[in-house]
């Protein structure tokens, strides 16, 4: 009699279908576009100030946007490294920081959920390889012995960055960020992008047929930025959560999983390579047999029921938001946002930005 009725539990559980809309991946795309827009704007601001300093700051004038300092995550992982070293906040790009630490506890608390709903390169190599598989009706994966390789290079140039950040004094840190190279890094950055050598058009070219031809080429092998938050993501309270009881073995979750991971034959993804994007919870077909969730806790006193604390990607979007604005809010009450530098300082080296060049040269 027992057997027959787990038969028929394991027959009925083939038939259950989620009963509610998955609304995760529409969120997820509206977080993406906002801050795509938000960059946008920020660019903008940011190109228009350099160009008014260049024509000598006559006219109408601009101001600097300072939230483009989240364009330099290397500024803000030496200054975070001084803000530990010495307590004090720096006060050459200490927006630079507060960005990069704020991305980092995104990490910890919600895995990698900065690189697939937040971060812009991110949200560009989504779309090059959805447009590859809308046009040749595929993109590739690459085989086990070379993706597994391949995967390294990110942690091989974060490992260069983090022994060059760290084999660095917060007295050599101030002094490098006091230097005329050191307070126009974002001009320097905007610079090269803005004049780009016939290589580097042909490296982005290529990079960008990679992400067309391979799912995620960018953000699997080379991000360094990427690895970053993947390793904090490891202590992420947050993780997919498959409930064995009631999932129904379709495999529709691992393959719609950007990141090729077998979330079909696991408890949880625990793995680095999860970014949180909650795509194999869209695709699930079956209700709360996935979820993105908490630690499951038992049900009263019962020492054999359990249940899932599933975060809904509302939630998920509010706990970014909060992450993100917050410090922002904070930094700027306590003034510790802006690189309070004199305007003549900034007309003196933003023209002569690419004749500066690196003090450990």
């Amino acid at each position: 009699m027992e057997q027959a009725m787990r038969g028929l539990r394991a027959e009925k559980k083939r038939f259950v279908r989620r009963v509610t809309q998955d609304y995760s991946q529409q969120i997820r795309r509206g977080v993406q576009l906002a801050f795509v827009v938000l960059n946008a704007w920020l660019g903008l601001q940011f190109v228009l100030w350099v160009r008014w300093l260049e024509r000598g700051g006559g006219g109408a004038a601009q101001v600097h946007p300072t939230g483009a300092e989240g364009w330099l995550p290397i500024a803000g992982m030496m200054n975070a490294k001084y803000f530990f070293l010495t307590g004090n906040v720096p006060a050459i790009h200490p927006a630079a920081m507060v960005l990069f630490l704020a991305f980092l506890a995104m990490s910890l608390l919600l895995k990698k959920t900065f690189c697939s709903w937040l971060c812009p390169v991110g949200t560009l190599s989504e779309y090059l390889w959805k447009l590859g598989r809308k046009v040749f009706g595929r993109t590739l994966r690459l085989p086990r012995w070379a993706d597994v390789p391949l995967r390294g290079l990110k942690y091989l140039l974060l490992g260069f960055f983090v022994f060059i950040v760290g084999s660095m004094t917060a007295e050599a840190i101030q002094e490098f960020m006091g230097t005329p190279y050191g307070l126009v890094a974002d001009v320097k950055m905007l610079n090269f992008f803005r004049n780009l050598s016939l290589t580097g058009i042909g490296v982005i070219v290529v990079l960008v047929l990679l992400s067309v031809a391979v799912q995620n080429f960018w953000c699997r092998y080379l991000c360094p930025y990427g690895a970053l938050m993947g390793l904090m993501s490891l202590l992420s309270p947050v993780k997919i959560r498959r409930d064995v009881e009631a999932c129904v073995d379709c495999g529709m979750c691992a393959r719609a999983c950007p990141s090729a991971l077998k979330v079909d034959q696991l408890v949880q993804i625990s793995s680095v390579e999860c970014t949180g994007c909650m795509a194999c919870v869209s695709a699930c077909a079956t209700q709360d047999a996935l979820q993105f969730a908490l630690p499951p806790r038992r049900a009263g006193n019962s020492s054999d029921r359990w249940f899932h604390r599933a975060l809904s990607p509302w939630v998920v979007a509010g706990v970014l938001a909060v992450l993100f604005g917050m410090p922002i809010l904070y930094a700027r009450a306590t003034g510790h946002w802006r690189t309070n530098l004199p305007e003549s300082m900034y007309q003196e080296l933003v023209p002569v930005a690419d004749s500066l060049s690196h003090p450990g040269r």
